[in-house]
């Protein structure tokens, strides 16, 4: 399967609200992106353990991800579960051009 960047079309760099993970659809997947300062990242939209919503979890203290389900704690730059579980988020590769997002995926 090939790898395919896209661009997020209804979402610049700028308009992603510092620490509040949003879902999006890239290239017909499900992605969570979130701002840390001046760094987008990209990851898959569902925790690892039970599918649930990881946008509808939020950031701990130390800017960790908390799965709202079972509150498995990742760290979004890595995607290592931080809560002793053993699992990780699957990331995807971000680029801004121009204050534009463009997210790699592989093809289907």
């Amino acid at each position: 399967m090939p790898l395919i960047t896209h661009l997020v079309e209804h979402l610049s760099a700028d308009q992603l609200p510092e620490g509040v993970p949003i879902e999006t659809e890239v290239g017909g997947k499900k992605v969570c992106l979130l701002r840390k300062k001046e760094t987008v990242l990209a990851f898959t939209a569902r925790c690892p353990h039970a599918g649930a919503p990881l946008c509808e979890g939020w950031l701990n203290g130390a800017g960790h991800l908390v799965c709202p389900l079972h509150k498995y704690v990742f760290n979004p730059e890595n995607g290592r579960n931080l809560s002793g579980e053993g699992y990780k988020l699957f990331r995807y590769p971000v680029e801004i051009k121009e204050g534009r997002i463009f997210i790699t995926v592989l093809s289907d």
